[in-house]
């Protein structure tokens, strides 16, 4: 989000896909070691998230080796608004990215977080309790 949509906020990790894992993950350690960086300041865990080609676009890098791809905004709404995480001490959660999303995908009704959903998730949809919770920020959003 930080990159595709200029969002301004502190992440402690950076969600990566990389080939071949065994060559990159030796590169990952070495560089957390000399930049004081936690061993997981890189999450490739995020693979098991991805959905279809039209969930991402390129970003215009031009590294030789290296394609930097981002999530779509419909993509990351619907993926945040099944993960639906609140805010814990400590933890933000996913608020104010999905306030960040609902703004800027102009959401008016919590039906139409449910059709980006669908597109990528055809199976899935928010709890009872998350559905109130994203209706409330859409409604506090639109005010």
């Amino acid at each position: 989000m930080m990159l595709a949509y200029d969002r301004k906020r502190i992440t402690r990790d950076i969600d990566a896909v990389f080939h071949p894992s065994a060559q990159i993950l030796p590169l990952v350690k070495r560089v957390a070691k000399e930049q004081g960086l936690p061993d997981d300041w890189i999450n490739d865990e995020v693979r098991q998230f991805l959905a279809t080609r039209e969930s991402k676009r390129d970003l215009p890098i031009d590294v030789p080796g290296i394609q930097v791809t981002v999530s779509t905004a419909g993509y990351l709404l619907a993926m945040k608004a099944l993960a639906c995480r609140r805010a814990l001490p400590g933890y933000k959660g996913d608020e104010e990215d999905l306030r960040f999303l609902i703004r800027k995908l102009k959401i008016g009704k919590i039906d139409e977080i449910q059709s980006w959903i669908d597109k990528y998730y055809p199976d899935d949809s928010p709890s009872a309790s998350d559905r109130s919770f994203l209706a409330q920020l859409i409604k506090e959003e639109s005010s």
